[in-house]
């Protein structure tokens, strides 16, 4: 994808909007400690008659023991397969919100690649985990240049949703005022 002709603002749009979170999870991040959010991230192919790739994984998020002042930035470990995708993100982060002193460790378990459509597969996982009563697992779909971008905004979406209850949990426990 090219986004050079396009504003920042459109390029983070497109960007945002190319990926999307097709199942996520009712659970919020654990206050303290580190969390694990397992996914299914199904990747479009570039080329039309490729077959679609889908990648079981996990990713943790730990939330620092000691919070220090200042801007550190969130560290990523294993979410780009080149420099160019690490950049587009610290490009998008650097834009959007800030998440300091969180660690993000994302570890692929396993790839498979499957012949049917990308809804098909959507369709099919979805009911898979609907059988197994699995209400932990997300679905992620991206094009495949964007998968990074899937994991990052599925992480973001999960610690900005489960915020309140963090928020309160410190509250209760005296951290807060």
């Amino acid at each position: 994808m090219d986004f050079y002709d396009f504003s920042e603002e459109q390029f983070l749009q497109q960007v945002w909007n190319s990926v999307s979170i097709a199942r996520s999870v009712p659970y919020s991040l654990f206050t303290f400690g580190t969390s694990d959010l397992s996914y299914y991230l199904v990747l479009q192919p570039e080329e039309k008659a490729a077959p679609v790739k889908v990648r079981r994984g996990e990713i943790q998020i730990t939330r620092p023991v000691i919070i220090r002042p200042g801007d550190q930035s969130p560290e990523f470990q294993d979410f780009f397969e080149s420099e160019e995708d690490s950049q587009l993100v610290q490009f998008l982060m650097s834009r959007t919100a800030a998440f300091s002193n969180l660690k993000l460790a994302n570890t692929a378990l396993r790839e498979e690649l499957i012949s049917d459509e990308v809804e098909e597969v959507v369709d099919k996982l979805n009911r898979r985990l609907d059988q197994e009563d699995e209400d932990r697992v997300a679905i992620l779909v991206a094009p495949e240049r964007l998968a990074g971008v899937a994991l990052i905004r599925y992480a973001m979406e999960r610690i900005v949703s489960s915020a309140p209850e963090n928020l309160t949990e410190l509250r209760e426990k005296g951290f807060l005022p």
